[in-house]
């Protein structure tokens, strides 16, 4: 990989130049892009913009779901020196206003379906709108349905339509690695979004470290199921792949079991990115009902030497699952329950963890598959400082800092908010707990804010009671917090499997074994937590939690 590439526009041009002829990025079983064709796209995008009136600095939204279409509309604003602002599809519509106005983004990239999210902006808000899937100029007031008509006024944002088509070496204009890429406005699980400034210094950063860390080549596919808005699939399965060659392939509808199994069987991916509840449902609805569907099987599993052997065999079915080629699946965006962590290092399943935040592009640590350690995270990334602070002398807990190339610039238009986060001496307070081992390699503990001091002086990690309820057959998430000095815990139960076991019986026979099933749970869990960690109490929580984008619970809806 060479070294001067150190901004976005270096990354397309410098692909563009070595792997013209290879595909970049494509639907599964679709058409798709060569480099070449992803260079002269962008490129001509990028003189539009301008003819629009976009300089640099200016924002430009980008909401649709993934698709070549995305990546292209994403490299052609930042290599025009514009700012990128991907925006969550899953977003309400009041929400995505909300941003486009605070980010007072003079052009939207908008997919076909999701036209009708925009809805709410004046036709003046929506300024210049561009369709996502063939680049036609939309008029302002197009809806979803008008799409179908013929005869709807627009118009390709094809090179007849430009003042001045781009020539194949024309000079690109100055841009510096310190210069604005991308505002990405986060939904975390406080409820407060934030619009994290990441310039072009910090994505590339963060692409050549994961490059130098995971070993991914122009060789590998990568299949993409996690929206690319977010900076974990943006930095990682779209910059760092586009940088070194490899090719990218897209869903044409969400990753469901169904849609994945044949995508994967046919595609055959090498790399995968994901977050742990994907993984975790497979784990818990397909292996562990046929680990210990037998009598039999479940007393062997439940000893060492044979879990490892069942694992193993598992392991193994589950790699011909994913398509028989994998070699790296990076999961990150929230912790991986340690029963599943378990299962996939008996099993030899080439997983890889990662830690990081939106606010350092984004991730600061991690490992390739080989280089794994049970419930770690990882060493920092080369170039990326990480300390400690305010630790526990017994434990060496305590608070993550991290500074380093990756680390954002602050949060848009709000100066409070960025100083923050940040200590006088420059480094960015991440808000989560962890502590390093011998080696260099990172723990995390979970978040300050959710930490719980217990009557005798100990520091309770709710996230670490979760884990241990999650594993429990009938669980599928929980939540943990305190109420009048006592250890609550929410639970949303696997009412499928329940209903399954319990189809015989009568609707208030069903409730009674519920009942009777959390006092045993409740038992069960403090026969494994330490006496001030105990629960006092469990909570059903009948509809599932809400989420972020990567599947973390949204707990400031839960804990009072």
């Amino acid at each position: 990989m060479p070294t001067d590439v150190r901004t976005l526009r270096d990354v397309m041009e410098n692909s563009a130049r070595l792997y013209p002829e290879r595909t970049a990025l494509a639907m599964v079983g679709g058409a798709g892009v060569t480099y070449g064709e992803f260079w002269r796209q962008a490129r001509e995008l990028s003189v539009f913009l301008r003819e629009q009136g976009v300089r640099a600095g200016d924002r430009v939204a980008i909401l649709g779901e993934n698709m070549p279409g995305w990546g292209i509309a994403y490299f052609a604003t930042t290599t025009t020196g514009a700012v990128a602002v991907p925006i969550l599809p899953d977003f309400h519509s009041t929400d995505i206003a909300r941003i486009i106005r605070h980010a007072e983004a003079r052009v939207i990239f908008v997919s076909r379906r999701l036209l009708g999210k925009i809805g709410e902006l004046t036709l003046e808000e929506k300024g210049t709108t561009i369709l996502l899937e063939d680049f036609t100029i939309l008029s302002p007031d197009a809806s979803e349905s008008d799409l179908d008509r013929s005869g709807l006024d627009r118009k390709p944002a094809r090179p007849e339509h430009f003042t001045h088509p781009p020539a194949v070496n024309e000079k690109s204009e100055d841009m510096s690695p310190d210069d604005l890429a991308a505002i990405v406005y986060t939904s975390g699980t406080t409820g407060h979004s934030k619009g994290v400034m990441l310039t072009h210094g910090n994505l590339v950063s963060d692409a050549i470290a994961t490059v130098a860390i995971s070993g991914v080549s122009k060789d590998d596919r990568l299949l993409s199921i996690l929206p690319l808005p977010h900076t974990y699939e943006c930095t990682l399965g779209l910059i760092t792949p586009v940088m070194i060659g490899a090719c990218v392939y897209y869903l044409d509808k969400p990753p469901t079991a169904a849609a994945l199994l044949p995508a994967m069987a046919r595609l055959k991916p090498t790399v995968m990115l994901s977050v742990p509840l994907i993984i975790e449902k497979i784990y818990k609805s397909k292996i562990l009902p046929e680990l210990t569907s037998k009598p039999l099987l479940k007393r062997l599993h439940d000893v060492p030497f044979f879990r490892r052997i069942l694992h193993r065999i598992a392991g193994k079915k589950l790699l011909e699952i994913f398509g028989g080629r994998l070699r790296i699946f990076t999961i990150g965006g929230a912790p991986l329950a340690p029963d599943v962590e378990l299962f996939l290092r008996e099993g030899r399943f080439p997983y890889a963890i990662g830690y990081g935040l939106t606010e350092t592009a984004p991730m600061v640590a991690g490992t390739g598959p080989e280089r794994t350690r049970y419930r770690s995270t990882g060493p920092p990334l080369p170039g990326t400082k990480i300390r400690i602070v305010k630790a526990k002398p017994d434990t060496g807990e305590g608070e993550i800092e991290v500074k380093g190339p990756t680390v954002m610039k602050g949060y848009y238009r709000d100066p409070d908010r960025t100083r923050e986060a940040f200590t006088e001496d420059g480094w960015l307070k991440t808000g989560d707990l962890g502590v390093f081992d011998s080696d260099g390699y990172l723990y995390i503990k979970g978040r300050s804010k959710n930490m719980i001091l217990g009557p005798s002086g100990k520091n309770i990690y709710p996230e670490e009671i979760e884990a241990i309820i999650n594993e429990f057959e009938t669980v599928r998430e929980s939540v943990v917090y305190e109420q009048q000095n006592r250890l609550v815990a929410l639970v949303h139960l696997d009412y499928e499997r329940l209903q399954k076991a319990l189809q015989s019986f009568t609707e208030s026979d069903f409730r009674g074994r519920i009942s009777d099933m959390l006092a045993e749970l409740q038992k069960q869990i403090n026969a494994r937590v330490p006496l001030y960690a105990r629960i006092h109490k469990i909570i059903e929580q009948a509809e599932p939690f809400q989420k972020t984008p990567t599947q973390k619970i949204k707990r400031h809806l839960y804990v009072p």
